[in-house]
Order: C-alpha cells, then structure tokens, then sequence
C-alpha cells in the first residue's frame, strides 16, 4: 500500500511539474470567479494544447472511482473540464453527460444532454475549486434531472471553503491537489521561491470564498411556521400579516407630496403588509402626515418602515434615528441599515429605543438591485453574518438567497410584471423570479405609484406574487 502510495506522489510531482512548465499556474495578481483577489491562477485550458499531458491527468483523477462503487454516469462541469470528463468517458466506458450552460431555445429544449434514467449515479468532474458554485451549480440540474450526485473528483482544490461548501450539500469531494501541495512540490523542483510560496500561503490565511449555505428549507417552509422562529417580534408579526393577507408587498412609497402618500396608502393598504417611505424628499413633511399614515397602518394592518439606510458610526446613528425633525424611532417599525459600519452600528439604534415601548427592528442591506452595486461577495456573506447575530434584525435586503436562517426575512427591491431597467441603473425582475430567488416581501414602486389604475395593478401583483410563493413551497 505504502509503495503505491509512493508511487502516486511521485506521479502527481511530475504531473505537477509538467503543469507548470505548460503555463497553467500562473503567479501575480488575478481575480477569481467568485471575486476574490489571489496571487496565483490556475488556467488548466491550456491542456487541450497539450493532449499528452491531459490524457495522462483524466487517468490520474479516475482512479479516485476506485473508492466509489456503482458509477453510471459522468458530468463534467463546462467548459474546462469537458475534455477530461470525454478521455475520461471514453477510457472507462462510462457515459457522459453534458450539462449546458443554458437551456436550449430549440428542438429538445434540454438542458442535460446524454441518456441517462431516474436514479443513475453522477460523478462530477472540474478542474478547480474555488468556492464551489459551478459544482454545486451543476449538481442541482443533474439532481433537479432525478439523477443522484454524491461525489466529485476534482484537480485542484484551492482550499478555499471550496470542499466546505460542497461537502455540506451532501457530496464528497476529492481532488489530485491541494494549493498548498501544488507549492510543495514546486518548491522541492525549484520551479518557485519560498517568497512566492510565502505570499501564497499568507494569501489562503487571509481570504476565503463564502459560505454557501444549504438553502432549501428556508425556501420550502411556510410563513406561519416560519414566524416561530425568529428572535425579532417584528419579523414574527410580518410572518403572521403575510400568511394572514396571502400578501408579499411591500410598497415602495417615494413619492414628494403627503397627501399622495396618504391618498395610496389608504387605497391600496388593504393589500399590503409593509409601506415603505422617504420621509427626506417629503417637501411637505409633518408629524399631522406621521399621525395620519399610523392610523392607516393601524387601519389596514400593515407596517412602517423608513428606508433611511443608516451607514455611520453608532452615536450618529443614534441621534440620527431619535432625533431631528423627523424623530424616526418613534413611529417608524422597521428602518433600513447598510452593514458597512460593521455590527456597532446596530448597538447604536438599540441605544435610541429606550424610551420606545413598541417592538422594533431592521433589515440590514446585503445586496443592492442597482447596476454595478459594490454589494457583492464578502460584503454580501459579512451583511448576512452582522444579520444573523442581533435580535433586532427582522431581514436582509439582497437579490438572491444567499441565507438560511428561517427566522429572516429576504425584501427584494426592484420587481415589475415585466423584467425592465430604467435610465439610472436600476434593474427589475418579475414576481416569479424574485420568489423563486429566495424573496420573501417584494418590494414594488412605480409599478404601482405610476400605474393608471393603482389598485387594479397592486390587486395583479399581489396575485402573482403569492402564487409564486405556494408553488416555491409545495415544490
């Protein structure tokens, strides 16, 4: 056993060397896929330049079967691991499959080519592993398909929550490399200085790719359910108005006249669970208008938040949301909070409530539906991090489901019956797409606002939306 395990080092160090000399280690400064800056990039679709050098890798990773039993098919994740998924295939006589990167517009309309039936154990094949989105990607499809995917065989692993992520949504990942055996052993061939294995190193320290959770069940289980298990009292009540009203809107009201604001909020409240303001464009402000939005809120039975985007250190924002002219703490149920002052900026509202004796809470923006918004990535994963850890926190704010916690509410701005943009960045996707996206509330402005016939359009989204939201959890 010892001997063969030898012998492979020493395969996988040539293997290692051969790789290098074809340029498909790359050392400088480089973006991955899923955002992160590194010191070192794998570029192995340099291979199909070099076929000797392929064949020999797709035999190396196959014997990773060996320690699986029953394999029928194989998938390889596109573009760069189709070759060595088809030498693969063609040594073994196993078959292929080839997921597309889009479904078909034509024909079959398939997005899974290659025959295969219900239950056909998949092993997924790619060369790097950053993240491990693509796997994960491609292994929602195949079992979407009715196919059945536990294990991967992967190149290399940068080991960066890559293995993490895959191995908590159910598949085992093995792959020929680590980065740091990859440094190994080009370090001991003098191919690299220890400088560059120490950047490389210091650099793997120091930033992950983020976690990617297992999202079904948040997606699968019901509001009323779902209302028992916050720790925030207002998201327990918005829960309940959801279930209650069989509503997910929330009405974006940036509008600059009181009386307007009035006019829809009494219109339309009935069929709302939250109504979102501005209060700093109001030209017309007045605590008569708060006075009179409360008892409409009170009225309709539906909630206040201010979209104020709190963004500063805690003693500011304390003041900010106790007092001015507008004194937000004192009507406002739910105000909005970017995370980029870090988690004392939660602390610092917290300090305003303590004359407030109704409950209170906030949805910390995670993402943003502008074009070109700087939220992505780690921000995004460190937004969702501050939400999880306050019982103030009702929700996050973002544009798709990068959270599980059942007791959080996803709002998703930016939602019209049509998938449109307008002049100033902002992006808009249909009710359907945003449910299926892991929105909870959906946040709708002009599709309302500017609507001819105000109700008769909140009526249409409301109907859309919760239709979307029974067929996400009876899927």
């Amino acid at each position: 056993m010892l001997k063969n395990l030898d012998a492979m080092d020493a395969e996988l160090k040539e293997l290692a060397i051969a790789l290098y000399e074809i340029d498909a280690f790359k050392f400088g400064d480089f973006v991955t896929k899923v955002g992160l800056k590194t010191p070192i990039y794998f570029d192995l679709r340099v291979l199909i330049s070099y076929p000797k050098i392929m064949v020999r890798l797709a035999k190396i990773l196959w014997t990773f079967a060996e320690e699986c039993s029953d394999i029928t098919q194989i998938c390889g994740v596109p573009y760069t691991a189709l070759p060595l998924a088809t030498l693969i295939s063609a040594d073994s006589n196993v078959p292929m499959l080839i997921k597309r990167k889009e479904t078909k517009a034509y024909g079959t309309k398939k997005i899974i080519e290659g025959n295969f039936k219900q239950g056909d154990h998949c092993v997924i094949i790619e060369d790097v592993v950053t993240s491990g989105s693509s796997i994960l990607e491609t292994a929602f499809i195949l079992r979407k398909e009715g196919l059945k995917v536990t294990d991967t065989f992967v190149v290399i692993d940068r080991e960066q929550n890559g293995k993490k992520n895959i191995e908590h949504h159910g598949i085992r990942m093995r792959s020929l490399y680590t980065t740091t055996r990859l440094m190994a052993y080009l370090l001991e061939a003098n191919k690299i200085t220890p400088k560059i294995v120490k950047n490389v190193t210091d650099y793997l320290l120091k930033f992950q790719a983020p976690i990617i959770p297992v999202q079904d069940k948040r997606l699968k289980t019901p509001f009323h359910i779902r209302s028992t298990k916050t720790k925030n009292a207002i998201a327990s009540k918005l829960f309940n108005l959801m279930e209650t009203k069989q509503s997910t809107i929330c009405l974006a009201a940036d509008l600059t006249k009181a009386n307007d604001i009035i006019e829809i909020a009494d219109l339309i409240g009935p069929h709302i669970v939250l109504f979102k303001t501005h209060v700093d464009i109001l030209e017309d402000f007045s605590y008569d208008f708060i006075k009179r939005l409360k008892d409409l809120a009170k009225k309709h039975e539906f909630l206040l938040m201010e979209d104020r985007k709190f963004a500063d250190i805690g003693n500011t924002v304390s003041l900010q949301y106790e007092k001015g002219i507008y004194k937000i703490s004192e009507w406002a149920d739910i105000v909005t909070v970017h995370a980029v002052a870090g988690p004392n900026i939660i602390d610092g509202l917290k300090n305003s409530l303590k004359n407030i004796n109704e409950p209170r809470g906030l949805f910390i923006l995670a993402e943003m539906s502008s074009k070109g918004a700087l939220t992505v990535n780690e921000y995004a994963q460190s937004a969702v991090s501050i939400a999880q850890s306050s019982d103030m926190v009702t929700g996050i704010v973002c544009q798709s489901n990068i959270f599980s916690n059942l007791g959080l509410i996803q709002l998703t701005p930016g939602v019209k019956l049509s998938k449109t943009s307008d002049n100033l960045g902002q992006q808009y996707n249909i009710p359907e797409s945003v449910v299926n996206s892991g929105a909870d509330l959906a946040v709708i402005g002009r599709g309302i606002t500017e609507a001819q016939d105000k109700l008769a359009a909140t009526l249409q989204y409301k109907k859309e939306l919760w239709t979307a939201y029974l067929k996400r959890i009876s899927n």
